[in-house]
């Protein structure tokens, strides 16, 4: 296997007029090809109109294509392939950067269009991702919404996020921000191997402390729940953010659409080839029966026996550690086109 890299094969691409077939046993890890190469590109707008009714806020902005953390499940995996690339081991070392997202952003402040309405950064591939303490460009971004006044949800994995506690703990006084962190195990070994370049478990725990500390709002997202492989962590993983200072938790059930449902195979028959056939099973199950799952409201917390089940434990988690905090509402009244703080023109 590719070291730090979640999956070691690269699947094929759906655009693609000629597929690749390779030999048994063939893996890139026998090529090397694990370092990362870092491709800037001219984007035309940084914010994404979002039409999901599973997703809570009506606009994303992602800086980066492609993500380092490589998580072996990643919904947005596929999205690789509208570039040219494969959604495999391309999706973790070809990262496409957006270095003039600030820019862009401060652009549609200004048009006579937007009304303040709020963003969520990302929503596809993390803002927060290795190559974020270098170029510093979701921090620009920030800048730009507390200019601007413009309130912003973040989700991420990864515990970089409390480098910009200047900005989030300003923004948070006036209820602008909220973080939410994704956290899939509290096992770090099952961390390194399911998405190996994330924060550890105790730096998560360490930021969630340290924001809440901030008076910024954290919320909770087990994201994904994996059947027979940290399904069984529900209510430990509760316990240990409700002590860090969570107040919320959410939740999500893998599903394995486009080209993860083969590299998803392919990480179980490396790490756990004597559960590989329960989980897909149980995976298929939440589904109805398909694992790539694509219909809005059923895809991301499934249905059937099975799921029910780990909403219960959701359920009685939020109940028993104080983690039912409604989802929080934030403030579109201060919006500044001018980036004159309060007169919200």
């Amino acid at each position: 296997m590719i070291k730090g890299r979640g999956t070691s094969i690269n699947s094929n691409n759906q655009f693609d007029k000629h597929q690749f077939v390779a030999d048994d046993g063939e893996r890139l890890e026998d090529t090397g090809a694990a370092k990362t190469k870092i491709i800037e590109i001219q984007a035309k707008s940084i914010l994404n109109q979002v039409l999901s009714p599973d997703i809570p806020m009506p606009w994303s902005m992602n800086p980066y294509q492609g993500c380092e953390h490589g998580c072996s499940y990643c919904y947005a995996r596929p999205t690789h392939e509208f570039w040219g690339y494969s959604g495999g081991v391309d999706f973790e070392n070809v990262i496409l950067v957006k270095k003039d997202a600030p820019q862009l952003l401060t652009k549609k402040f200004m048009s006579r269009s937007w009304k303040g309405e709020p963003i969520m950064l990302s929503g596809n591939t993390d803002c927060y991702q290795p190559i974020e303490r270098k170029l510093e460009i979701t921090r620009g971004l920030l800048k730009v919404c507390q200019t601007h006044k413009n309130p912003v949800g973040i989700i991420t994995k990864n515990s970089l996020v409390i480098r910009d506690l200047d900005i989030l703990a300003a923004m948070a006084k006036d209820n602008l921000v909220q973080v939410v962190f994704s956290i899939t195990s509290l096992d770090d070994g099952l961390r390194r191997i399911l998405e190996p370049r994330t924060a550890s478990v105790k730096s998560k725990l360490a930021a969630i402390e340290k924001l809440t500390s901030a008076g910024v709002p954290v919320g909770i997202m087990m994201a994904p729940i994996i059947p027979a492989i940290n399904s069984h962590e529900i209510m430990d993983l509760a316990k240990a953010v409700s002590a860090a200072g969570a107040t919320s938790m959410s939740y999500t059930i893998v599903r394995l659409n486009g080209c993860v449902e083969e590299l998803f195979s392919d990480w179980l028959e490396r790490h756990f080839p004597d559960r590989k056939k329960k989980v897909l099973m149980h995976i298929a199950d939440c589904h109805g029966g398909d694992v790539k799952d694509n219909r809005f409201k059923t895809r991301m917390s499934g249905e059937g026996n099975y799921s029910e089940m780990i909403k219960q434990q959701i359920k009685l988690a939020r109940k028993k550690y104080t983690l039912n905090k409604e989802r929080l509402t934030l403030n579109q009244s201060m919006f500044s086109r001018t980036g004159q703080m309060g007169l919200g023109i």
